[in-house]
């Protein structure tokens, strides 16, 4: 399928073919040029050759002008509809892509290769093939004229297009090796960048802004490093390239000028090849540049096709339809990374229709346990079911359309508050959305100037912490799945905002769902019917609030420290 994304359409093909006859047809200026010459010299010259000549130049000039046009016109259309294949292909394989992918690190990865990769591969089609094209095939066509006049001069210049062939071979190294490594520092560069920009008001908070960021400034530097070390590798090269090739255009002016004096050239044809000569070197230069600049172009090509060819989601190898919302945990073993566990034989249940809460110090596994039952990762053993059913066995989006999350880390489109709330429903209606608005607590929309068609902001950048909380609890109730998840949802936020959001989390308990509350503070999971206490990735207590404090371990040390915070 990636092949067919990266081939060029026929609309940019024909553009191409225009491009390369516009270069062929100003090859005609100098044929022009010498006839008027040859005039000039032969002193038989009219007026009318001139009109001639200058009529000449203007349908040449005029062809030139409408294969350009349309055929640039063309080819940036061309190439554009290629990009937005590729794009629309990148989005698609993303969906397709394991969401545990989707870390920090490989942010920058996805958002270079989306951006400019794309945009990267695009100039190759748009600009680079076509002119590598035209430029190779109007020195040819030059060099054989010139051959017609002199055979040593158009050896001379079919002698400087084969120096392209160690100057490439040299530069193509240099390319492999600088190029890749500033493709890399401009995938870390936009990820730092973005890293940035989402963290820029805590970075103010804390006065790290600006040049203080010491991450963001490195990162920057280095790309800057990488992208000097580049040039500085080529620009000898091309400068010795270029250097022979003036080396050549001067021997040819002088084998001219000899043949000149023995008479075997006249004054029209020793102009001509002079300028030929001279526009030869600028062609050249132009085409060693060209090249250079498609080599470093398919890097960005490479990356894409890398992209294409990650591994996806395994589809669902079995039946998955649960009809009651039980869900077990049976040793379960899971490492972020090799050899370093997070979760060792997990085993536990979670009732149906029932309130479970996960507690335990930080890093002890709790939102683990959500990310293997949202399947944003597998676990590296064990099993885990929902009514007896194997989720492994499932593919993602029929699992997860089951479960409402109910994150501390609220993504919010930039969009209205009304389609914000409907990607958990499509379908829903107005009445529908502001039901689900009222049982969340979201008394807020009542004063803003629109309403539900309120425009939030870049990530809800315009609302509060606890407004863009109780959207997300909306979001829940309105999408009615079996069962929710509760990361942290009162966690960063103010008195009010937590006793507002604590209410909202109350009417989603009421629903009468399979739910699974991670706890920030203990004191919200007391009503939950069951709790666990999770220690280095595995269970070391479960039962009731009154159960857990009879066996004074660590959950009653746990309780006794949250009310000495209080």
């Amino acid at each position: 399928m990636s092949n067919k994304l990266f081939k060029p359409t026929k609309r940019l093909q024909l553009s191409i073919t225009g491009v390369v006859l516009e270069g062929i047809i100003s090859g005609c200026n100098f044929m022009v040029l010498f006839k008027v010459l040859e005039l000039i010299f032969g002193k038989t010259i009219f007026f009318g050759d001139i009109l001639r000549a200058t009529g000449c130049l203007g349908i040449i000039f005029v062809l030139r002008l409408i294969l350009y046009s349309v055929s640039y016109t063309e080819s940036q259309i061309g190439g554009a509809g290629v990009s937005e294949n590729l794009r629309v292909g990148i989005g698609d394989k993303l969906r397709r892509i394991p969401l545990g992918n989707f870390t920090k690190k490989r942010m920058g990865y996805y958002m270079n290769a989306a951006t400019n990769e794309v945009a990267d591969y695009e100039q190759i089609l748009t600009h680079k093939l076509a002119d590598i094209i035209k430029f190779c095939v109007l020195i040819v066509v030059l060099a054989l004229y010139v051959s017609l006049k002199n055979m040593y001069i158009g050896f001379i210049m079919f002698a400087s297009l084969l120096l392209l062939i160690p100057a490439l071979k040299l530069s193509f190294h240099l390319v492999n090796k600088y190029g890749t490594t500033k493709n890399l520092a401009r995938e870390e560069t936009v990820s730092a960048i973005s890293e940035y920009l989402l963290g820029s008001q805590t970075l103010r908070s804390y006065g790290m802004a600006g040049k203080k960021n010491i991450a963001l400034r490195n990162t920057m530097k280095e790309f800057s490093n990488v992208s000097y070390q580049y040039e500085r590798a080529l620009i000898p090269v091309g400068f010795a390239f270029m250097f022979c090739v003036y080396v050549g255009a001067a021997a040819s002016i002088y084998i001219a000028v000899n043949a000149m004096v023995l008479q075997e050239l006249s004054a029209a044809e020793l102009i001509v090849i002079i300028m030929l000569s001279l526009f030869s070197c600028k062609v050249e230069a132009s085409l060693y540049v060209s090249i250079v600049a498609y080599r470093n172009l398919l890097i960005s090509k490479s990356k894409i096709a890398k992209l294409f060819d990650e591994k996806e989601e395994e589809k669902g190898s079995g039946s998955y339809a649960p009809e009651t919302f039980k869900i077990s945990f049976e040793n379960v073993n899971f490492s972020y990374v090799k050899g370093e566990r997070v979760l060792t034989n997990l085993s536990f249940e979670i009732p149906e229709n029932k309130i479970t809460a996960i507690v335990g110090e930080s890093g002890s596994g709790k939102t683990t346990i959500f990310n293997l039952l949202s399947k944003y990762y597998e676990a590296d053993s064990g099993t885990i079911l929902i009514d007896h059913e194997d989720i492994s066995k499932a593919d993602v989006e029929t699992v997860l359309s089951n479960i409402s999350l109910v994150d501390q880390d609220v993504f919010l489109f930039n969009d209205t508050i009304r389609n914000n709330l409907r990607f958990a429903a499509p379908t829903a209606t107005d009445e529908e959305i502001i039901n689900a608005c009222q049982k969340a607590n979201c008394n807020f929309i009542e004063y803003l100037p629109e309403g539900i068609n309120t425009v939030v902001g870049e990530n809800g950048n315009k609302l509060s912490g606890g407004e863009r909380q109780r959207l997300s609890i909306a979001r829940a109730i309105l999408r009615n799945s079996n069962i929710v998840l509760l990361d942290e949802a009162t966690a960063s936020l103010d008195i009010e905002n937590e006793l507002l959001v604590k209410k909202a989390v109350q009417h989603l308990l009421e629903l009468g769902k399979t739910v699974v509350m991670i706890a920030h503070t203990l004191p919200i999971v007391q009503s939950a019917d069951q709790i666990l206490v999770i220690d280095h990735g595995t269970v070391i207590e479960y039962g009731s609030h009154e159960e857990l404090l009879v066996k004074n371990g660590k959950y009653t040390a746990m309780w006794n420290a949250s009310k000495l915070t209080k």
